[in-house]
């Protein structure tokens, strides 16, 4: 039987490659947790569907956790894992690399927004 080879790039791609992925984590990061509104309001372009999905599958994943208050009307946060919380580095390395980036491309820092 031939052993299957994982490259670990491949493995982080699939996990947080998608393009909301990185922006519910930006966020989360920024604010420790977050209701599903204040997530809708602080991604532009975000769905409610998508981020419904989005949300469920990194709680499958075990990037956040969802905790459910008895209130009427029902009130959900979201915050990171330990797991999740590993990602800061990298996330923080990735903005940097996009400052510098758009900085290249003749962006001013003053027409960047808060990471």
């Amino acid at each position: 039987m031939e052993e299957i080879k994982i490259c670990p790039i491949e493995a982080a791609v699939n996990l947080i490659g998608h393009k909301w992925k990185v922006l519910i984590l930006r966020n989360l990061l920024n604010t420790n947790h977050q209701r599903f509104s204040d997530l809708l309001r602080g991604i532009t372009g975000i769905s409610q569907k998508m981020l419904t999905q989005q949300l469920r599958q990194m709680e499958h994943d075990g990037l956040i956790t969802r905790k459910i208050y008895a209130e009427v009307p029902p009130k959900v946060e979201y915050s990171l894992t330990e797991l999740g919380w590993s990602l800061q580095p990298i996330l923080e390395s990735i903005s940097l690399w996009g400052k510098d980036y758009l900085t290249k491309q003749g962006k001013s820092l003053d027409d960047l927004v808060d990471d």
